[in-house]
């Protein structure tokens, strides 16, 4: 059989592509031509000013030498590891516990999604007071009797980089709760009554065979949760200003304090770079393994 083109067809691509344009335009001005200047300005010798000279890998240097960066890396990795696991299970969790067809689902859903619908500056006041020592679950605890509990770790240096793994995991978890709960739902039915019939226990149905079946789910989730890892900036200053001293500093407010506050704009840069490719080398080869999991799966 010959496909017939419409005459029209032509002229409607083009002009689906000409419509593009504007977006392709802001896309390649606000994304790809602000990363080269930013590549630009890390390797000068920037301070108030955008400098026009060249010295190399100078400014990745200082970086490195810099404690409070270094420290920054190490919150954000531990800071990361916690994020992602917690939301990961919790959201796992919630998908599973609403998967059930339990009663008020819609509700539900509802409930446990609101909270990503806020932004990290509310969150982080609200949980700033929750956890306050004067304000918040201790002062409340200690009012009912237990007059020697304590939960002060908002103000422990210790410990404050836990306090904000709390708080942004109850913004995050809901988030990855719909993924997975989407992925559930397109499981077939047969599988839960062919596991029914063979006796196999539904823990190791989920465990071996069903997240298995979400890794799309999964992989989408990882890969949002650790963009927010790597932005994390607003959670951080509404809920610690990075204190106790340093102890809660994350790279954003290393890169903004250096930007605006000491007005260093070649090592905010050379930070930002080492963000954006630390970025890359994680998402890119997920992407890539997601891609080559699809052409298996169409093949």
């Amino acid at each position: 059989m010959v496909a017939v083109r419409r005459p029209g067809s032509s002229l409607a691509c083009f002009s689906a592509y000409l419509a593009l344009v504007p977006m392709a335009a802001v896309a390649l001005g606000a994304y790809v031509l602000t990363i080269l200047w930013t590549a630009r300005v890390s390797v000068s010798s920037s301070r108030i000013f955008p400098a026009g000279d060249f010295v190399g890998l100078g400014q990745y240097e200082r970086l490195f030498r810099n404690a409070r960066w270094l420290l920054s890396l190490e919150n954000l990795a531990v800071y990361g590891l916690l994020f992602i696991a917690a939301c990961l299970v919790l959201g796992f969790l919630l998908a599973v516990f609403i998967d059930q067809k339990v009663a008020g689902e819609g509700m539900l859903r509802t409930v446990f999604l609101y909270p990503y619908a806020m932004s990290f500056v509310a969150t982080g006041l609200v949980w700033q007071w929750i956890l306050n020592p004067e304000l918040g679950v201790q002062q409340v605890v200690r009012h009912l009797g237990f007059d020697t509990f304590a939960f002060d770790w908002i103000v422990q240096q210790d410990k404050v980089l836990y306090t904000i793994v709390i708080a942004t995991v109850w913004q995050a978890s809901g988030l990855v709760m719909a993924l997975l709960l989407s992925g559930l739902r397109g499981i077939d039915e047969e599988l839960w009554k062919a596991a029914r019939i063979d006796g196999i226990p539904k823990w190791r149905v989920y465990v071996s065979i069903v997240l298995p079946m979400l890794w799309p789910s999964l992989s989408t989730a990882f890969m949002l949760l650790f963009v927010m890892v790597v932005k994390l900036f607003d959670a951080v200053v509404a809920m610690t200003q990075g204190g106790p001293g340093t102890a809660s500093e994350v790279p954003a407010k290393f890169i903004m304090d250096y930007l605006f506050g000491r007005a260093n704009i070649g090592l905010a840069s050379a930070a930002s770079i080492v963000l954006l490719l630390t970025v890359l080398a994680i998402v890119a080869p997920l992407y890539y393994a997601r891609g080559k999991a699809a052409q298996r799966g169409r093949s």
